[in-house]
């Protein structure tokens, strides 16, 4: 591959980031092993495009590759079936959760990170999804399984894996580490070399990668290229705040993970500049963003505060938390934007809100979990304490309301009506298309997450979703209309403006606009009907009569005012 391909400047920062972190000795071989690496790749010829281009078009949906099973198909072959039949012109791409075999954690525990689990389906497989939809796949950066050929080879001490794991000092003052869980941050491993320390920042079968090692970042160069060569337009970096360690540090944001997302962002624009890079970041909302750099990191970070904030919101019948969060919400850097998203193949992360939602109202909020059959994960504190870390619950089941089925069916409608409104690219979860309930018998026999990780049967799904009058049907007809009709509106372009109106605090007013469309977002908090004086607004859309684009219906707005009923919504066009 000829270096006249590559943007000197481009390269430049490569070689800069290289030299940062491993040694200056070390940029000219590391460069050259690049040079062949991206050798191995052609360089794809993408026209004028030198950065992602999004549209309001997109819209991810959040999917296990296994979701969905049939007999005699494969699930990813019953995925796509399931998408072209009732997805069609809602979503654009689909984010498949790790499909690599794995050991535990839902995929996250990775033994190799080039193949199909084959209870799965194939790559085949994956290239028909490819036909009809963009494709996000998982790079997991901070560990990898114990039953994997790395780990495997790091104990018999088999170069080049047996410098690939993250060791620890057992003796080392490790109380500055920021841990997500409660378990050993150190297990003991019998190897070849002797008795070791391992670090397990998850848990014990996912063993931590020593990012030092140069052969570590050559590794996932190369494995990142190969997932963008079978069709992956967003790379989702798992859980890559923890990636480097430090000794006496909180082995967290430290600037090398920053600089090896920086070389990962510059690989890309010379290999794929059309292929998105996100950070899976479930921190505090100031950390989180961080992943922006000065827009030369991630293109799209995660907005992590949005689902407890929706939650707490909705159950008080509050939105001020949301509101103050949202006008303090700082615009992305050129070229970069937002994930929008409530529920996910996790729980509700509590960090993320951190000095948005008082500690009082955060407890609240875990109680009020408890109460509709929703778990509660804990993480450790440096003094040997444990604080709530994440909420497990369907999104439906958050929002239930224990008295009132109706009440809780539209304050789930209107959580997830709010979350596509927002500026940015929305993810939906598959669960959240259908209103799923709390899968109890799961989280009671595998793990608590499991309460939201229901595989479900084709046809008995398809069944459901047949039967106007059930829940499903229901709550799966009425958001993809919303998808659909989203869509066709530039207001909601991920570049367009948003701006938050002034209002009581049992509504949220949004206006999204662009430069040639306006879309006014309504939303009530409340239980009871809420007045809107639509001149205390100040807002012009240029319509000579004002329209629901939810449902067609053309509004009384005579004396200036609407009304809203118990957490109803509107889109204003």
């Amino acid at each position: 591959m000829s270096a006249k391909l590559i943007s000197r400047s481009t390269f430049f920062k490569i070689r800069k980031a290289l030299a940062y972190l491993y040694g200056a000795e070390s940029v000219e071989p590391l460069a050259e092993r690049l040079y062949m690496l991206l050798g191995r790749y052609q360089v794809m010829e993408k026209g004028d495009i030198t950065s992602p281009e999004w549209t309001q078009n997109d819209v991810v949906l959040i999917t296990y590759a296994d979701m969905i099973q049939e007999e005699n198909a494969t699930p990813l072959s019953t995925l796509k079936k399931f998408c072209d039949t009732y997805l069609s012109g809602a979503i654009s791409s689909v984010h498949l959760l790790p499909f690599y075999p794995s050991s535990s954690d839902g995929g996250f525990s990775v033994i190799d990170y080039r193949k199909v689990n084959p209870s799965y389906g194939s790559w085949k497989d994956i290239a028909q999804l490819k036909q009809n939809y963009g494709l996000m796949f998982d790079l997991v950066l901070n560990h990898c399984s114990r039953k994997s050929q790395w780990f495997k080879d790091y104990v018999a001490g088999i170069a080049p894996q047996s410098s690939y794991i993250q060791e620890g000092n057992p003796e080392a003052d490790l109380s500055k580490v920021v841990r997500p869980r409660p378990t050993p941050l150190l297990t003991e491993t019998e190897t070849n070399q002797g008795l070791k320390h391992i670090w397990n920042t998850f848990s014990f079968d996912q063993v931590d990668l020593n990012w030092k090692n140069p052969d570590v970042l050559f590794e996932f160069l190369d494995i990142l290229l190969f997932y963008i060569s079978q069709g992956s337009k967003i790379v989702r970096l798992d859980a890559v705040a923890f990636l480097w360690k430090e000794d006496d540090s909180t082995c967290i944001h430290l600037k090398q993970t920053h600089e090896v997302i920086k070389l990962m962002r510059n690989v890309l624009k010379i290999v794929a500049p059309d292929v998105i890079l996100l950070t899976e970041t479930n921190v505090p909302h100031e950390e989180n963003v961080s992943y922006f750099g000065q827009g030369d990191e991630a293109h799209m970070v995660y907005q992590f505060a949005l689902p407890p904030l929706l939650v707490h919101g909705l159950l008080k019948e509050d939105a001020s938390y949301l509101k103050t969060w949202l006008s303090n919400l700082k615009e992305p850097p050129a070229g970069c934007t937002f994930f929008n998203f409530t529920a996910s193949h996790d729980g509700i992360g509590l960090r993320p809100v951190s000095g948005l939602i008082p500690d009082n109202d955060v407890l609240w909020m875990v109680e009020e979990v408890k109460k509709r059959k929703g778990k509660v994960g804990m993480r450790s504190m440096p003094d040997g304490s444990e604080k709530p870390y994440e909420m497990n619950i369907t999104y439906f089941d958050a929002l239930s309301d224990l008295e009132d089925e109706t009440l809780g069916f539209k304050r789930f409608l209107l959580s997830q009506a709010i979350a596509i409104s927002l500026k940015g690219i929305p993810g939906v979860y598959f669960h959240s298309l259908v209103g799923e309930n709390n899968w109890v018998e799961g989280s009671e026999t595998l793990t608590p997450r499991d309460i939201n990780r229901r595989r479900w049967d084709f046809n008995d799904l398809s069944e459901k979703l047949s039967d106007r009058g059930s829940k499903e049907s229901s709550i799966n007809t009425l958001y993809t209309n919303m998808l659909r009709i989203r869509k066709f509106r530039e207001a909601f372009h991920p570049e367009a403006s948003q701006e938050l109106l002034a209002s009581s605090n049992q509504l949220f007013v949004l206006l999204r606009k662009s430069a040639n469309d306006a879309v006014l977002c309504l939303f009530s908090f409340s239980s009871k009907p809420q007045q809107i004086d639509l001149k205390n607004l100040q807002v012009n859309l240029d319509q000579p009569t004002l329209r629901n684009l939810l449902t067609g219906e053309i509004l009384d707005a005579s004396d200036g005012k609407l009304t809203l009923g118990a957490f109803e919504f509107m889109w204003i066009g």
